[in-house]
């Protein structure tokens, strides 16, 4: 078991009693099921706290969580966030694990776990309610292509948009939960594409694109999320994500990519704060289009060797290091490009 913490620096709360599991959530939860409370919403897989929901201030955001060991700190932004109140955890696959501990994390009222792993249950008008009513979303680890299956176009999809853009409340996620937060998303829907894939073709059949279609994130316009960032391979198939953007939209193309126990949490202004023990990487195209982005060919996005800036920022464990999403600077971190040399990813 991985023993590293990241200490919740952004609240002064006490951790006596708080214990978690370290297993990646990314294929399904290995977090061990939490006793909880039954509830009468269909999916429900049980609730901690307060059986009566409250009615908390919230102020909105977006946290993108990169995968494996999840990020206290950010956790516990994400509780502030909500006020203290109702959060809700969603998830296609697993368990309630999530329960107990962001329960244990902070203070707020209840958190309870919805698995809605259907069309029927995504458009159920009682987990239409619920999602409304909370003061806060989390979206566990998975497959993607769950959640775009299951929960776009339906009940699901308008709840959260309404909690994040009406109701100013926190939607965020992990690994599979932050790759379908951005305007553009790599949906999965027939499996994993490795970089080497994309690079040779970026328009093979394995790079399953979604655009303006489904969650609607302020700041998150024309930009595609990557995660498990540490994993080198994830690079060059961001890169190709951003180059398919800007030829099939013909607009600027951003990226953020997250490594593992890392967290990007970005308030209502666009500023962000990065939490944990691995770095974030900010993309922008930097000027023009790849010079080749064709079904067939391999991807050649050169200019100068400069065709994507980069901002880097290593998380703390009281996010230090910041970035600005409305303004695309940071501070506290460190500049190179990403380029693509004839189907080879490189970095300058």
């Amino acid at each position: 078991m991985n023993t590293k913490h990241v200490l919740a620096g952004v609240l002064a709360i006490a951790m006596l009693g708080c214990s978690r599991s370290f297993n990646d959530v990314d294929t399904v939860s290995a977090r061990e099921t939490s006793a909880a409370v039954g509830s009468n919403t269909p999916g429900s897989l049980g609730r901690v706290g307060s059986t009566t929901d409250v009615n908390e201030t919230t102020s909105g955001g977006t946290l993108l969580m990169g995968g494996g060991p999840d990020v206290d700190a950010a956790m516990v932004w994400m509780i502030g966030k909500a006020g203290g109140g109702d959060i809700l955890v969603l998830r296609a696959t697993g368990t309630n694990g999530y329960n107990s501990y962001i329960y244990g994390l902070a203070t707020c009222n209840s958190v309870e776990t919805l698995l809605i792993n259907s069309r029927s249950l995504a458009n159920d008008a009682a987990v239409e309610a619920k999602i409304r009513a909370a003061e806060a979303v989390f979206i566990a680890g998975g497959n993607q292509a769950d959640y775009v299956n299951y929960w776009k176009d339906t009940k699901v999809e308008s709840a959260l948009n309404y909690l994040r853009n009406t109701k100013g409340c926190v939607i965020g996620g992990t690994s599979a939960g932050n790759a379908i937060q951005g305007r553009h998303y790599y949906s999965a829907l027939r499996g994993s594409v490795t970089s080497t894939a994309a690079l040779r073709n970026p328009y093979n059949t394995d790079m399953t694109l979604g655009a303006n279609d489904f969650l609607d994130n302020p700041y998150l316009q024309n930009l595609i999320t990557d995660t498990h960032f540490d994993n080198p391979d994830r690079r060059g198939r961001l890169v190709t994500f951003m180059a398919r953007i800007s030829k099939d939209f013909g607009v600027t193309a951003y990226g953020v990519g997250v490594e593992e126990e890392t967290a990007v949490c970005i308030s209502n202004n666009g500023s962000s704060n990065i939490f944990g023990y691995g770095t974030a990487f900010f993309l922008k195209q930097n000027g023009s289009d790849p010079e080749v982005c064709t079904s067939g060919s391999r991807l050649d996005w050169y200019r100068n060797r400069e065709a994507v800036k980069v901002y880097q920022v290593n998380g703390t464990s009281n996010g230090s290091g910041t970035f600005n999403l409305s303004s695309w600077s940071g501070t506290g971190g460190s500049s190179s490009f990403f380029y693509v040399d004839r189907g080879a990813f490189r970095v300058n």
